[in-house]
């Protein structure tokens, strides 16, 4: 009887024993498997940013600054650059004007493009006519009757110098220069010339100044391109 109640009396420590040794071996299994977790891999790294990679000077377009001969008198120093190999040129965005005010051709040195279209005009209460011929080859472009407030237009086929006069009124002369290329321009009154946005490659610059024709060439790789034609 006594025996029986000492059993009784351990059963619930048993019991509680148990009962702890349950909760701690499942402790022990959350633990292990917090710990066996893999780690979570770290962030990737942002790729580092590729830099802009500047144009080479080579293949961008430049500027050719240079010096002729300074134009005499009322003589007017024509200026080409034309490129040394073939090149095809936009066309050009605004038309050349030749009108006649007060019996004069202006401007009187008129600079166009060979095979694009120029206007000529007549703003004088008078007629006019515009007799054009090629001062090399003496071949006529042209010869029109103008009236007042009338215009004509037409395309050089050639390039070169154009002779430009008025049957009507012999006084009256004018000068026209065609050519391919849309670099052309007059010299400044000390001989200077400058040329914007050129393409790379190898130029030729050719003078025209008191009847003598003046050339060199010029290489343009970018930046500023000198050249003295003299």
């Amino acid at each position: 009887m006594v025996a029986f109640s000492v059993a009784q009396a351990f059963r619930p420590a048993v019991a509680a024993l148990k009962r702890c040794a349950t909760f701690y071996f499942v402790c022990a299994l959350l633990l292990v498997a917090g710990c066996s977790r893999p780690a979570d891999p770290p962030p990737a790294s942002a790729a580092p940013a590729t830099p802009a990679v500047p144009a080479a000077a080579g293949n961008s377009p430049g500027r050719v600054e240079g010096k002729a001969p300074a134009p005499t008198g009322s003589a007017a120093v024509v200026v080409v650059l034309e490129p040394r190999t073939e090149r095809e040129f936009a066309p050009q965005t605004d038309k050349p004007v030749m009108d006649q005010i007060g019996q004069t051709f202006g401007p009187e040195v008129l600079l166009v493009r060979t095979g694009q279209p120029v206007e000529f005009r007549n703003s004088d209460d008078t007629l006019h006519n515009v007799h054009v011929d090629h001062e090399e080859t003496r071949e006529p472009a042209f010869n029109v009757a103008i009236p007042t407030g009338g215009t004509y237009t037409y395309s050089f086929k050639h390039d070169g110098f154009y002779r430009v006069g008025c049957d009507i009124h012999p006084s009256m002369a004018a000068t026209i220069f065609s050519a391919t290329t849309p670099f052309v321009t007059l010299a400044e009154p000390d001989g200077r010339f400058t040329f914007d946005d050129v393409p790379p490659g190898a130029w030729t610059v050719t003078v025209f100044s008191a009847g003598k024709r003046l050339q060199r060439e010029v290489d343009v790789r970018g930046g500023v391109a000198s050249v003295t034609v003299e």
